[in-house]
């Protein structure tokens, strides 16, 4: 998978396009283009193609300008692809949920996966140095929000909302890649489940592995398949925020 790293543009000038600070020419030509038309475009073509598709030419071209012409605008690809990261984040709604943390906190877990099956290209681009723009901002506020007066420090609030997005990346990535495998081989993961348990009934020697054997077919008989990506999910993202609920009950317990 094609991977790109963000934070990875000029500073100065990832945080001007950012926070939109950059400033207007006063001379020549008006311009032509805006940032917003550059980075729509830029998105576009991640959608369709992957992060590999998208480059400053490809950009222009689907602009219909010379690709020189975008660095007016943008400085080069690094600054363009913090801008595109830091615009779709600006698709999440940031609601308030009713109900207690678990419901916000699940809500949060929610939003950020839908964000990626809609987006996979953001799979794609690791973001230990996220772009420090505006909606990032807004959604690192909001996912803290979701934790805050529950008897959690700072550090474990922040340390919670990592674990709840490491869990969605790590979930949304599995489930990408198994739809991608069925496009690429035409056969759904029933197909290929039914078309291997003839032959492994035939040719494994599955009483060296009981319990293999048992709890594979367990799986096989409940989703026609070796994996189930949206029960994987709910399953893991309960047990994660089980986890949180005995860390915020130990919290609020008396001493002694």
């Amino acid at each position: 998978m094609h991977q790109e790293y963000s934070g990875s543009g000029d500073p100065a000038k990832s945080l001007e396009l950012l926070w939109r600070r950059r400033p207007r020419p006063t001379r020549g030509p008006k311009p032509a283009l805006t940032v917003e038309q550059i980075v729509q475009a830029a998105r576009e073509v991640a959608d369709s193609e992957g992060l590999g598709a998208m480059s400053m030419r490809r950009v222009a071209d689907e602009l219909g300008v010379g690709a020189m012409t975008l660095y007016r605008y943008v400085p080069g690809k690094g600054e363009l692809l913090d801008v595109m990261l830091d615009h779709v984040y600006g698709e999440l709604p940031r609601r308030v949920v009713p109900g207690d943390w678990r419901a916000r906190l699940d809500e949060v877990a929610r939003e950020n996966r839908e964000l990626y099956l809609r987006h996979p290209w953001l799979l794609q681009v690791a973001i230990s140095r996220p772009p420090l723009g505006p909606n990032v901002m807004a959604k690192y506020e909001w996912e803290l929000s979701t934790v805050e007066g529950i008897g959690l420090t700072d550090l474990e609030m922040d340390a919670t909302v990592a674990l709840v997005n490491g869990y969605v990346h790590g979930a949304v990535r599995t489930a990408v890649e198994a739809r991608q495998v069925i496009q690429r081989s035409g056969m759904t993961d029933k197909e290929w489940w039914l078309a291997h348990v003839p032959h492994l009934d035939r040719i494994g020697d599955l009483e060296k592995f009981p319990l293999s054997a048992r709890v594979g077919t367990a799986v096989g008989n409940e989703f026609d398949a070796p994996y189930d990506a949206e029960h994987a999910f709910e399953y893991g993202l309960e047990r994660l925020l089980d986890g949180v609920s005995a860390l915020v009950a130990n919290r609020s317990a008396p001493p002694g």
